[in-house]
């Protein structure tokens, strides 16, 4: 499965300008990340009443897509809005700035995402080409690679935007429940609420299994994979001489 090829008579120059558009805003956010005030964010979205889970969930596309570290942002959701909603709009903003990011390097930015991710392009295209959304599915499970890196290089394979974007948004509620869940524990016990040790212990239990399910996935498709390897080379040896 070869890189999918998007240059179009007339686009060169938007492109180049959406390239470098990104790239500013990519490294004046990694500057400045050291100075991103959860807490400042917080009281911003609170005081913004109705509209505030919009804009939570716009602030997270953007951190997506600037590399800024989603699970702070997960974090302080669980805080804000409880386990549920928490959960409801974390996995939003995510799955979303993961779209932008994918069809930002299909449509715009290729070379510059293909120039930062020379060494992963080759491994995805053949985990694509191999086992299609399901490819997606586990990589959102094991963190094997930088989830915000990673939205931008499967922009270069040929995988379609529905199957990648299905994929992203189911196998990332896992992760987002557990520490969603963490957060809103966190601010129940700063608050001094009741049933806090409960709480913990349903925390760690969520994080516990974030951990083991990546795991358990991975002998699954070992498995799968020794049992085809093994129905093949059955299939061969029995097969009538011609």
């Amino acid at each position: 499965m070869s890189v999918p090829q998007v240059e179009r008579p007339g686009r060169v120059l938007p492109r180049v300008v959406a390239t470098l558009l990104l790239a500013i805003a990519v490294i004046t956010a990694l500057i400045y990340r050291d100075r991103l005030d959860v807490e400042a964010m917080t009281d911003w979205v609170q005081q913004a009443g109705a509209v505030g889970p919009l804009i939570f969930i716009g602030l997270y596309a953007a951190a997506t897509v600037l590399f800024l570290p989603g699970s702070i942002l997960t974090l302080a959701g669980g805080a804000l809005f409880g386990p549920v909603w928490g959960t409801l709009y974390s996995l939003s903003g995510a799955t979303l700035g993961a779209a932008v990011a994918f069809l930002i390097a299909r449509y715009l930015a290729g070379g510059w995402v293909q120039a930062r991710a020379k060494g992963l392009i080759a491994g995805l295209v053949e985990g694509i080409e191999a086992e299609g959304w399901r490819f997606v599915a586990f990589s959102r499970l094991m963190p094997l690679f930088p989830f915000n890196l990673l939205n931008y290089a499967l922009g270069l394979t040929r995988i379609p935007f529905l199957h990648y974007l299905l994929a992203t948004l189911v196998f990332m509620v896992p992760g987002a429940v557990a520490y969603t869940y963490l957060g809103f524990a966190g601010r129940e016990a700063v608050a001094g609420g009741e049933g806090l040790i409960q709480k913990g212990l349903i925390a760690l239990a969520l994080l516990a299994a974030v951990v083991f399910l990546p795991r358990l996935v991975a002998r699954v498709r070992n498995r799968r994979a020794g049992s085809s390897r093994s129905s093949t080379e059955s299939s061969a040896s029995v097969r009538p001489p011609t």
